[in-house]
């Protein structure tokens, strides 16, 4: 089950102490990226007047909301 910390690219390794390193960006940020890139139409006239935190904010309810919709449908 995924949270918003579960990376959407992950990577895991050891580094030379042998200390296991998770990299890769989160599901949230991805998805949070993919919607304001797809943001078209209506979406798209209207984030235009907004500024970037208004813009971010939104990009991330869209995210959490997607993460939501994968954990009801498991």
């Amino acid at each position: 089950m995924e949270d918003k910390n579960t990376p959407a690219f992950p990577f895991v390794a050891k580094d030379h102490t042998g200390t296991m390193i998770n990299m890769g960006m989160s599901l949230r940020d991805y998805f949070a990226a993919q919607a304001l890139a797809s943001s078209t139409g209506w979406y798209l006239s209207e984030i235009n007047n907004w500024d970037n935190k208004e813009r971010a904010d939104w990009a991330y309810k869209q995210a959490d909301q997607m993460l939501k919709q994968r954990k009801s449908d498991e």
